[in-house]
């Protein structure tokens, strides 16, 4: 079977910071459907949009207190069957988020369980007694902190590996399950064709053990809910798991097991960190080690018996440009580059929103325009550490989920149009040179080089279908590899640095498919340009 999903190339929308229609400041449903037709002349097969239902915003709407129902600040119900249908008549698929290891405290659920020890609710979530009047055991939050939090109503601690307005479900009650697994076709019958699974690979967690990721009761759980809800159309699931190897994905992926279609890929995420430390404590990333990220991607998987989601940005994730490149002077070329080298893998392309225009980070002044939970916990428990506000800011500048959500940045008309009124969160302020209308003028801008790179995908089966190797050359800072089929050998060349670098293959170039500079003639002892990046059909 041909799955509609594996020549795809998906688009994330994050709602609140993608197009608003009333002037609230926050993007909506309508604001989406506002912009079908640029996501049309982009090419994008389907569009993943984070959280839209019923929220309390403590997490941007990955606290859930209605799984079936819109949060007013995006729409409504009518206004999400309107988008389905829109889209569908585009060509364009609609994915949601999956968010389903935990709810909102306000969740009707939680609130129930939370009333006594006898409510029909309790077994819901995880509730431990006391142990020597301390949490059960020292669990740490994803947020920082403790992840148990005390219930002086009950005289018991709950688990939130997350926020304490986030509790933990209990995936092991069926009664939890089985509520899940109708809430998932409620969508599959209103024309859902697919689901980013959130924090999916908790659910089968034992915290009694400290077993979090990957718990012995997690494959099992995802059987089940393919089974009952996703294999009954042929439904994209991509799963949030960050503590893979090829194995564990393969387990994941492989058609025979019945649990995903895909995993997202992100080994590497943690090459900008200094070892041994948080991910706040932050460092510069060599060409080096960006092309054993990009080579690891690749080498080691059996793609016969699995599959991956490829990722450069999303919404927990800073701008790649901003984070791994140069995002001044060699901003465009630098952006082109990532998108190739991306593009032309093995696996289904994910697009963040912006990314297509080559947005970069925000840099934040203070903590007061700083609206991400994390980032504000972080704050707080370092300044009580010693370290100072510079220093502080300095971290959430390189490395908060707030980057990837400042808004899309339409045009050069106030608020770079998304709004009419004041905006949730600040807009990056070179929104007047980095911009969708500036980027639709220019034939050469970053935007035509994802579209190019869209159509490439979608006429050649070359790249999903293709073998990968890499191509061995004598340069560390120049990532190279070969993408062959029956009748087709492509290679792609991309000088991951800043600087002129030498290259030289025994190909002759057919013809050239795609550049970032002037097209290349001739593949013998060239000097790569800074960011220079090809697809070139050889023999």
């Amino acid at each position: 079977m041909k799955h509609w999903w594996k020549n795809a190339v998906i688009y994330q929308i994050y709602p609140k910071s993608f197009q608003d229609s009333n002037g609230d400041g926050i993007g909506d449903l309508r604001g989406i459907i506002q912009r079908l037709p640029y996501l049309k002349k982009l090419g994008i097969d389907a569009i993943w949009l984070s959280p839209v239902y019923k929220s309390p915003e403590i997490d941007n709407g990955y606290d859930i207190s209605d799984y079936e129902d819109i949060d007013p600040s995006f729409g409504t119900l009518n206004d999400m069957d309107e988008l389905i249908k829109q889209a569908q008549q585009l060509g364009i698929r609609i994915v949601m988020d999956l968010v389903v290891n935990h709810t909102s405290d306000q969740h009707p659920w939680f609130i129930e369980s939370k009333k006594n020890r006898d409510s029909p609710y309790r077994n819901f979530y995880i509730w431990r007694d006391p142990v020597n009047g301390h949490e059960p055991n020292n669990l740490q939050s994803g947020f920082l902190g403790s992840a148990w939090k005390y219930d002086k109503n009950s005289g018991q601690y709950y688990l939130h590996l997350w926020s304490p307005e986030q509790p933990d479900l209990n995936w092991s009650n069926p009664q939890v399950r089985e509520k899940i697994y109708k809430m998932i076709n409620f969508w599959i019958n209103r024309g859902i064709s697919g689901f980013r699974m959130d924090a999916i690979e908790l659910i089968g967690k034992d915290p009694d053990k400290k077993i979090i990721a990957n718990g012995p009761k997690l494959h099992d759980y995802l059987k089940e809910m393919n089974k009952y809800t996703f294999s009954k159309k042929d439904i994209l699931t991509v799963g949030e798991t960050w503590q893979t190897n090829p194995k564990i994905i393969e387990k994941y992926t492989d058609p025979k097991n019945k649990e995903f279609s895909m995993v997202f890929q992100f080994s590497g995420q943690g090459i900008d960190t200094i070892p041994g430390k948080e991910k706040w404590d932050y460092k510069s990333v060599t060409p080096q080690e960006l092309k054993k990220v990009f080579t690891d991607w690749q080498v080691g998987y059996n793609f016969e018996h699995m599959w991956l989601g490829l990722v450069l940005e999303n919404h927990d994730l800073p701008r790649v440009i901003s984070r791994w490149g140069n995002d001044n002077n060699l901003r465009i070329p630098c952006a082109k580059m990532f998108a190739i080298v991306t593009h032309m893998m093995k696996g289904t392309p994910f697009i963040y929103q912006g990314e297509e225009i080559g947005m970069t980070n925000f840099h934040f002044k203070s903590i007061s325009e700083v609206r991400d939970i994390e980032s504000k916990n972080m704050y707080k428990e370092r300044l009580s550490k010693g370290y100072s506000k510079a220093e502080v800011i300095a971290e959430i500048n390189a490395k908060s989920r707030d980057n990837a959500r400042t808004p899309m940045q339409w045009n050069t008309k106030r608020n770079a149009g998304f709004t009419t009124g004041t905006p949730w969160i600040n807009i990056n302020p070179n929104y007047k040179s980095i911009n969708v209308d500036a980027c639709l003028k220019d034939p050469l801008s970053i935007f035509n080089t994802y579209k190019r790179l869209i159509q490439l995908r979608h006429d050649n089966e070359n790249i999903m279908e293709g073998s990968f190797r890499i191509y061995e050359n004598q340069n560390q800072n120049v990532l190279s590899y070969i993408r062959q089929s029956a009748n087709k050998k492509w290679l792609i060349v991309a000088n991951l640095s800043s600087v002129e670098q030498n290259f030289s293959s025994g190909y002759k170039t057919k013809k050239v498919l795609l550049t970032n500079y002037r097209p290349r003639k001739s593949m013998e002892k060239i000097r790569l340009k800074p960011y220079e990046a090809f697809v070139v059909s050889v023999c």
